[in-house]
């Protein structure tokens, strides 16, 4: 499983510009490029993908702090949406200085987990703001206000250039995009009023390019950011759909074409701030993984991983 994570999100496009998308690399050459590169600590902005515990400090119902959340983390729920550990635990153990993420606004925060490894994400979140309000989760940009938060509070720790070279040389990751379709567009009657779908998309990439446009003027440099999963087999979907049996096609070519959207936009941001970008093609994976769950060691591909699974 370890190796799979590292390959859906990170590779040598992070420490390299010279590729579009993440390739895998072993863990031990990782570690040896981020040490080379400088590579100092993992930001993270976004959904419940990313999120360790953050919403359990709002007053939000998405909350993930019961079981069975956490069943595989020696039977501790944390906040994190899964049975065990995010990809971005794995990726700052992979990195060497943690083992896991750790969340902002988490009162047991530490100095070694502000410097290397620290999660700004809520459940809920989207590149729009109304998606995050639904349900009271932090939007985006108070995700980057917690951001400015953190630089003060490391600024205390180790000093104002310390703090600005740690982020410069961090590995900020961005992961959202599903709740602004399938919890707000296709749900709620408000944006899909005012947006016919590839509106909608065009709203939120112009969202995206702002957000990262101000995280780059704190000192973002390397920007890894997690294209949205095929929507139509989502077991919220398959549920609501009544039909584990197959995807909706209809809301994969949605998340297909907004992917394309995020690539198109990277490339942007890099001509014009110099940033090194990477786009984590989540979907590509999921859906061979939903298509042929043995190739990944996996039986059961239409079902989430806690509770009844069909949500």
């Amino acid at each position: 499983m370890m190796r799979l994570v590292i390959v859906l999100f990170l590779g040598l496009v992070v420490l390299h510009d010279h590729n579009a998308v993440v390739q895998g690399i072993e863990v031990a050459v990782l570690r040896k490029l981020a040490a080379k590169n400088n590579v100092t600590c993992l930001l993270v902005f976004g959904d419940s993908s990313v999120d360790p515990g953050n919403n359990n400090h709002l007053s939000t119902i998405n909350k993930a702090n019961y079981l069975p959340y956490g069943m595989d983390l020696n039977s501790q729920p944390t906040g994190r949406f899964s049975n065990g550990k995010l990809a971005t635990d794995f990726i700052a153990e992979a990195l060497g200085y943690v083992n896991m993420t750790r969340a902002f606004l988490d009162p047991q925060i530490n100095k070694v987990d502000m410097l290397h490894a620290i999660s700004f994400a809520s459940a809920g979140s989207g590149y729009d703001d109304l998606t995050a309000n639904f349900s009271n989760a932090m939007t985006l940009a108070k995700q980057r206000e917690y951001l400015r938060h953190y630089e003060l509070h490391l600024s205390q720790m180790v000093g104002v250039d310390k703090a600005r070279e740690t982020m410069k040389n961090a590995l900020y990751i961005l992961s959202m995009g599903t709740n602004d379709f399938l919890q707000n567009y296709f749900l709620e009657v408000i944006r899909s009023m005012q947006y016919t779908v590839e509106q909608y998309q065009n709203f939120l990439i112009r969202s995206l390019f702002t957000h990262v446009k101000i995280i780059h003027s704190q000192g973002a440099r390397r920007l890894a950011v997690v294209g949205v999963p095929p929507l139509g087999c989502e077991p919220l979907i398959r549920t609501i759909r009544d039909d584990e049996t197959k995807c909706d096609d209809d809301l994969n070519k949605v998340a297909f074409s907004f992917n394309l959207k995020i690539k198109r936009e990277l490339q942007a941001l890099k001509r014009l701030f110099g940033i090194k970008v990477a786009y984590i093609d989540i979907y590509s994976i999921i859906l061979e993984a939903v298509q042929n769950p043995q190739k990944f060691g996996f039986t059961e591909t239409s079902k989430g991983c806690c509770g009844t699974g069909t949500v």
